[in-house]
């Protein structure tokens, strides 16, 4: 997660180097990796229409001082096409990923990782606007560049597995799943060590899986262990801690351990409350967080009125109401 305070430290100094470069001529190629870095930060701070022009201005740049195929164009196009995916605008993201790929392609060979880096990013796309046999070999093909240019243990290789292993999570293909999920387990256990955040995405992961094929008993052990590490890496009050919380309350009522599930999904919905009175804005998990507390609380025999009841003063501890 980005320091915001130190973003919103470096952006008047952003600006200056813009500035200062502007003034050297309005299309100096050094301005055009400025309003990148600057057009990121934007990015970075959820500015998005502040951040979409630069960007745009930046491609336009690079395009006129380096040629319509140089490999710091298809960086500007990565970056606008990742900004207008992030918009919801994936049918303008697309043509952008392909032309990148195609200019990488043609600058660094078939094999290259940012090669790599393109088919990825190309095939997260595709997924998302559910076209998963499309974006399968895309991932396999990045999966096996990485793991020629890197090793078959290299952090960015983990991230390709993870990738695959989701999008075949998605396919309701999880016995090809899970072998990828447990070798990104291994590969990340040994490059960070045992408590690393990233680690506890990839447990919850595999707990998922193990859920979603009866085998709860498996599952418990990996989703504790993930909520532990979220607690030690970011405190207790974290939203990934609310995310692990809720996730082993899920699978306590799963096995009918309501009594048990009950604590843990009131303290994720109290962490949501907590977030919201603190930040002004609600976390984005809350709502289906609340809502699964209402479904625990009616297992558990509670009225509508009763939960409701019960909701509405938890709110109220932290200010806020469910209605904000």
């Amino acid at each position: 997660m980005q320091d915001t305070n130190r973003l919103t430290d470096a952006e008047p100094l952003l600006r200056q180097v813009v500035q200062i470069i502007e003034e050297a001529g309005p299309k100096h190629p050094n301005l055009g990796a400025s309003l990148g870095n600057l057009a990121h930060l934007l990015q970075d701070t959820n500015r998005l229409a502040e951040a979409e022009p630069l960007m745009r201005r930046a491609l336009a740049i690079d395009e006129q001082s380096y040629g319509p195929d140089h490999p710091s164009v298809a960086i500007r196009l990565n970056n606008l096409a990742t900004l207008l995916q992030g918009t919801n605008r994936l049918a303008e993201a697309e043509p952008l990923m392909r032309h990148a790929l195609a200019i990488d392609e043609k600058s660094f060979g078939p094999d290259h990782p940012n090669v790599a880096r393109d088919l990825n990013n190309l095939a997260m796309l595709l997924q998302e606007t559910n076209r998963p046999s499309d974006a399968e070999p895309l991932m396999r093909r990045a999966l096996a560049i990485d793991e020629k240019a890197y090793g078959p243990d290299h952090p960015r290789v983990a991230i390709r597995l993870g990738n695959l292993a989701t999008l075949m999570y998605e396919m309701n293909r999880l016995t090809g799943s899970e072998p990828l999920m447990r070798r990104v387990i291994t590969i990340l256990e040994t490059v960070y060590g045992p408590d690393h955040p990233i680690l506890a995405t990839a447990l919850n992961n595999l707990a998922q899986l193990l859920q979603a094929t009866d085998r709860l008993p498996d599952a418990e052990p990996l989703t504790r262990r993930a909520l532990d590490i979220d607690e030690k890496s970011y405190g207790p009050d974290h939203p990934d801690v609310a995310t692990a919380l809720n996730n082993l309350a899920q699978l306590l009522m799963a096995t009918n351990r309501l009594d048990e599930a009950e604590p843990l999904m009131r303290r994720a919905v109290e962490i949501g409350f907590k977030f919201s009175r603190d930040t002004g804005h609600e976390d984005p998990n809350q709502e289906v967080r609340v809502s699964n507390y209402e479904v625990l609380l009616q297992q558990m025999g509670y009225s509508d009125q009763q939960l409701r009841a019960k909701l509405n003063e938890l709110a109220a501890q932290y200010g806020v109401s469910l209605d904000d």
